[in-house]
Formats: structure tokens, sequence, C-alpha cells
């Protein structure tokens, strides 16, 4: 004879059964999702890892070849870099670093390549506005001006505009336009951190145009922290 626990139990059991038989393959293809889920994040992280870890390898080749100072060996490991791992950060870095020993070298056109390369590619602006400033300068040294400036035409992050104005003003300058490198002058100094080293060659430059910075008064002279170029753009020049 069944008791009152028994026919509790069976109760609970066929409503279970039916709660199952309702929900059970939701509930088991959510499970499935979620753990589908973590195996693949765990496996693109594992990816990620090992691309990184073999594009640090790769970069480290780069750097052997520049200080080899052989340029077709450079370009070997860049066109490796940029083939395999051209979204890494280290594939920019890789493109800059090329870029400066072929030029040192004398391969001007293999260097303006590169760089424009990085600006063209580049994920970090940081990385895309340095590339830019100095294809923008290896262009002003071969007296393609329009071309030095379309570099500079576009977008930039905020802490490069000072680099940007004074390169222009050089272009200017270069092809005899003084009042619009006056102009470009004007703009870096007033952006440049009073306290950097750079806003007095800029100084030297005004000079050189017939300006007195100290006659100048900036509108509003940026504090340190905006005013003064990242670490990626004191090298840019």
């Amino acid at each position: 004879m069944a008791t009152p626990l028994d026919l509790e139990e069976q109760e609970q059991l066929d409503q279970l059964k039916h709660f199952w038989n309702t929900y059970g393959n939701l509930i088991t293809w959510t499970v499935l999702l979620v753990a589908g889920a973590f195996v693949a994040w765990n496996g693109w992280q594992y990816l990620q890892r090992n691309k990184a870890a073999q594009a640090s390898a790769l970069y480290d080749e780069v750097e052997r070849s520049a200080q080899s100072g052989d340029p077709a060996r450079i370009e070997r490991a860049l066109t490796e870099m940029k083939d395999r791992f051209a979204g890494t950060a280290y594939a920019q870095q890789a493109g800059l670093l090329a870029a400066k020993t072929l030029h040192v070298k004398g391969k001007n056109d293999e260097s303006r390549a590169a760089l424009a390369w990085v600006a063209e590619h580049a994920v970090d602006p940081g990385y895309q506005a340095v590339a830019k400033l100095r294809l923008a300068a290896e262009l002003l040294d071969a007296k393609s001006y329009d071309e030095a400036l379309k570099q500079l035409s576009g977008e930039m992050p905020k802490e490069f505009d000072a680099l940007v104005a004074d390169r222009k003003g050089d272009i200017y300058l270069a092809e005899g336009k003084r009042d619009e490198a006056k102009a470009e002058y004007q703009k870096a100094w007033s952006a440049f951190d009073p306290r950097t080293d750079y806003r007095r060659l800029v100084e030297i430059k005004l000079n050189a145009v017939g300006v007195d910075p100290k006659s100048l008064t900036p509108a509003a002279v940026p504090s340190p922290s905006s005013a003064s170029a990242p670490a990626s753009a004191k090298t840019a020049p």
C-alpha cells in the first residue's frame, strides 16, 4: 500500500519529468553553448598568445637585420612580418625600424615604402601618425612638397598637432612660402609645452622667418600632460 510520502515523491517525479520534457532540450543546448563559448574563448586566447609570441620572435629578426645593416635581409624580414602578422603592434614597430635603417643606408624608396605601409595599415593611431610624420620628412628631403603635405592632411591624434604644424612649417618654408610657414610655426610654438626642448627649436625657426616668439600670446598653452607628444612621437622627426 502506497504511503502519502510515496505519492508525494511520485508527484514530484512526474513534475520533474514534465519540466524536463518541456525545457530539457533548451537547457542542454544552453549548457552546450556556454561550454562551447568557454572553449572557444580559451582557444582564441591561446592562439593570440601564440601569435604574439611568433610576431615577437619575427620582430627580433627585424631588429637583428637592422643591426646587421643588410638592406636585403631587412626587407625580407619585414615582408614576412607584413604577410604573417600585419595586424599586430610588432608589425607597425618593425615597419618604423626597418624604414629608419633603410633610410640611413640610402635606400630611400624602400624606406618610404615601409613608412607608407605603416601609415596605411597601422591599427594604432600613434604609430600611424609617427609614420606619416617621418614619411613627410623624407618626402620633404626629396622635394616632393605636395606629397609631403598630403601625408599631414588627414586625421591624427590631437597629441601630434604641434609636431604636424612644425613639419608643415618646414615644408612651406622649403617651398618659399614664408607666410604659411610662419603661421604653422606659430601654431606649433603655441601647442608645445613651454618646458620642452622641441619648443626651443621652433623658436629658432620663428626667428628665422622674422617672428619674435616673445610677442606671441597663445590663447591657451596646453598643460604638460596634454601638450607633450607621446613617447612614440618623440622620435617622429
